[in-house]
């Protein structure tokens, strides 16, 4: 779980970097590199970099000199471990994909495997889910989950965004990609993106916020 922040980087097995001189942008990469499977991030160090004494077990080379680095949302999809550490108050946004049905699975040991991770990595993030709900209505957190494939209807506003299921679903189904997405799709899911934060938002942390606009009214969720 290696974080990256202004005044340190931070591993808690392998250690702390104290002012870290690592580009903003190789920040933003690392915790997106994808495709998962490859950890196509990786930060050359020395061990002196690091402060003594941080790291509990692997604060020792090769671990800390060469730091290969993946999609975070691979340890933890939802981003919760570092924020439930900390804090009462917990916002969640989910935009991850859902797994579909595979009427015919491949059976070669490469594409079986992936899979195979996707499965475990959606029993994860279902079980991560569960215990995020479960501390709201049992009242040891505070705070609200929303995802791409929530219903606005399950938010008791009184006054939600015009954004019906079979649009938001559609948008829900786009599939992550590197490729170029089209303007009209980008406005689509920034507007379901803002709309069900503001039904969440306005359901289980203020009730007197008042009601938001799309930001891009012409386009809506969906035609």
């Amino acid at each position: 779980m290696w974080r990256f922040s202004k005044p340190y980087m931070w591993d808690w097995r392998v250690g702390k970097v104290a002012d870290p001189k690592i580009e903003l942008a190789v920040a933003v990469g690392a915790s997106s590199a994808f495709p998962p499977v490859l950890s196509p991030a990786r930060i050359k160090l020395k061990d002196s970099d690091f402060v003594p004494g941080t790291g509990v077990d692997l604060q020792r080379p090769p671990y800390t000199e060469d730091i290969y680095l993946t999609d975070g949302g691979v340890y933890d999809n939802l981003g919760l471990e570092t924020a439930w550490k900390e804090y009462d108050t917990i916002l969640v946004s989910d935009g991850g994909g859902r797994m579909a049905p595979d009427p015919e699975p491949h059976t070669d040991w490469a594409r079986h495997a992936i899979r195979i991770n996707d499965l475990i990595d959606n029993q994860v993030r279902s079980l991560r889910k569960r215990q995020l709900i479960g501390s709201f209505t049992g009242g040891e957190r505070k705070g609200t989950y929303w995802g791409i494939r929530s219903d606005v209807a399950d938010y008791p506003n009184a006054n939600p965004l015009p954004c019906p299921t079979a649009q938001t679903m559609v948008l829900a189904e786009y599939a992550t990609r590197l490729a170029e997405v089209p303007d009209l799709t980008q406005q689509r899911l920034i507007n379901w993106g803002y709309a069900i934060c503001d039904a969440a938002m306005r359901a289980h942390m203020d009730r007197n916020l008042a009601a938001g606009r799309f930001p891009y009214p012409a386009t809506g969720v969906g035609a």
